[in-house]
């Protein structure tokens, strides 16, 4: 089992940027891939962005060049960077990851708002 823990979320004004982080609670080196998910209420959660094992990733074409995310195994952490923010990114953002062993469980966390208005 592991925590997932974001943090990093508020009310930022469009074209602000953002670094949101998640936590988890034991060392990542364990964890395959780590992921940031986000949902808007009544809508499907989507993936954001998500890197690899390796350190390749992915983004999803809404913040495709305005975003960065980034694994530390120092801090066992996952960091998601936005910039450039505009309302459509209001969202409670998810961190996700799953097990190495086992790459059918995930873990998630409980999620941090971020709103995005002037």
């Amino acid at each position: 089992q592991v925590q997932l823990v974001e943090s990093g979320g508020g009310l930022v004004q469009p074209g602000e940027s953002l670094r949101l982080s998640c936590a988890a609670s034991r060392s990542i080196k364990t964890l395959n891939t780590m992921a940031w998910y986000r949902q808007v209420p009544g809508g499907q959660r989507e993936l954001v962005a998500q890197i690899f094992f390796g350190g390749s990733s992915t983004y999803a074409d809404p913040v495709k060049g305005r975003c960065t995310i980034a694994r530390s195994n120092y801090n066992n952490a996952v960091y998601l960077e936005l910039r450039n923010l505009v309302p459509e990114d209001t969202a409670i953002y998810y961190c996700a990851a799953n097990d190495r062993d086992n790459t059918d469980i995930w873990y998630w966390g409980q999620g941090t708002q971020v709103t995005v208005s002037s």
